[in-house]
Order: structure tokens, then sequence, then C-alpha cells
């Protein structure tokens, strides 16, 4: 069903489509953890344009000119912190979040040794796609949305040095 689709860097102009599908796409979460103030959905469209515009790789899947899903990450030192993966309601569980980590990873691979990044506890389905692609869990810490979230870390080839 993601034959057709398309994975890009994002640019400034897709901060209004990409800021619509995140919210829906936390909607679920926010209603699993009775927390209607998760991150992802208090975002402004000003705070995405800023990262889009900054040094965080976005990225965005598109079916045709349909935004169906985005993710970030954010590189420091020789770790990238991988974040904000949406995928549009209707279109989860059809391989486009698989797609977007493994798009992020590429766009970040050359630079960085490991790749973190952080679920809700009680995410099952998450917590199954990014065990799926290497990610361990490393630890568990207190969330004012309920269970807590999981911290996972996946170690990949030392960053190449450019020599």
């Amino acid at each position: 069903m993601t034959d057709h689709l398309l994975i890009a860097p994002a640019g400034v102009a897709d901060a209004g489509e990409l800021l619509t599908v995140q919210r829906a796409a936390y909607l679920v979460e926010a209603q699993r953890y009775a927390d209607p103030f998760l991150p992802p959905l208090t975002e402004t469209l000003d705070e995405v344009r800023a990262a889009l515009a900054g040094p965080a790789v976005v990225l965005v899947a598109r079916l045709g000119h349909r935004l169906v899903g985005s993710v970030r990450a954010t590189v420091d030192g020789d770790t990238a912190h991988v974040g904000r993966l949406s995928v549009a309601p209707d279109q989860q569980g059809r391989g486009v979040g698989a797609r977007l980590l493994t798009a992020i990873e590429a766009a970040c691979a050359d630079r960085v040794a490991r790749f973190t990044l952080f679920t809700g506890a009680e995410s099952a389905d998450n917590l199954r796609l990014y065990e799926r692609h290497g990610y361990v869990p490393t630890g568990h810490r207190p969330s004012p949305a309920g269970p807590g979230l999981v911290d996972l870390v996946k170690t990949v080839s030392p960053a190449r040095s450019g020599a």
C-alpha cells in the first residue's frame, strides 16, 4: 500500500500540513494517556516552521500530493535524537512509520553512532515498531501523562570521521 509513497526532506511550506498530520496522529496518544497537552499537540505553527528552518533533519511522506507522515531528528555529537514520528490515522499500520524511521536513520547515518528516541510506556504499537528496527529500551522515566516514558537506543557503526 506504500508503493507510491515518496519520502523527501520537508520544507517550510510543509509546516501547516505537517502540523495537521502531527496533531491527528498524536490525538490517539493523548486519549491513551488522558493528556491533551502532549508537546506534539501544543506545538505551534511558528515552532514547526522554526524546526523546518533550523538544523533538524525533517522528512515528510507523501502519497500523491497528500502529506501522510513526518519525522524529525536532531544531531548532537555522535547521536541523532529522533522524534515527532507522525502518520495520518488512516495510513497507520501500512508501513509508513517504518519507512519514515528507516529514512531518517539513512539521512543521519554517516554522522552518528547511535539513535535515541522515546515513547509512552503504554504505546505498545510504537514499542514494537522501534524494537523491530533494532531499538533497545534503556530506561523508564516518569511523565505527567501517567505511566511514563520509555527511552530507547539503537547503536550503529561508529560515525564516519571523513577520513
